[in-house]
């Protein structure tokens, strides 16, 4: 018997299927996203802040890729809204990338 995703769980999931346009390894995996806070709304839905950043802040795919977030995180039952925060402090470097995505990217 499979136990039901935690709402966080689903969230981590939509995001991973983000890609930055320009690198082919997924936005987690490559360390873009600090964090996400989840707050309840009054009518029991739930407000979703992600806080994130891009490779560059001259990013020319960003826009496109701050919509693919709001619009994958959107469709997690129980989210009603998501808002997301570009941030460049600290700002992003390789180190913030995985294991899996610097194989990926033949840096290992």
């Amino acid at each position: 018997m499979s136990e039901e995703k935690t709402i966080e769980e689903q969230i981590w999931d939509q995001l991973r299927l983000c890609y930055d346009y320009e690198i082919p390894v997924n936005i987690v995996e490559l360390g873009l996203i600090y964090d996400f806070k989840i707050e309840e709304l009054p009518e029991g839905k739930k407000a979703v802040g992600v806080r994130m950043t891009f490779t560059s802040p001259m990013c020319p795919m960003g826009d496109l890729i701050k919509k693919d977030v709001e619009r994958r995180v959107e469709t997690v039952p129980g989210v009603k809204k998501v808002s997301v925060v570009i941030a460049f402090d600290p700002p992003w470097d390789p180190t913030r990338m995985t294991e899996a995505a610097k194989l990926q990217l033949g840096l290992l």
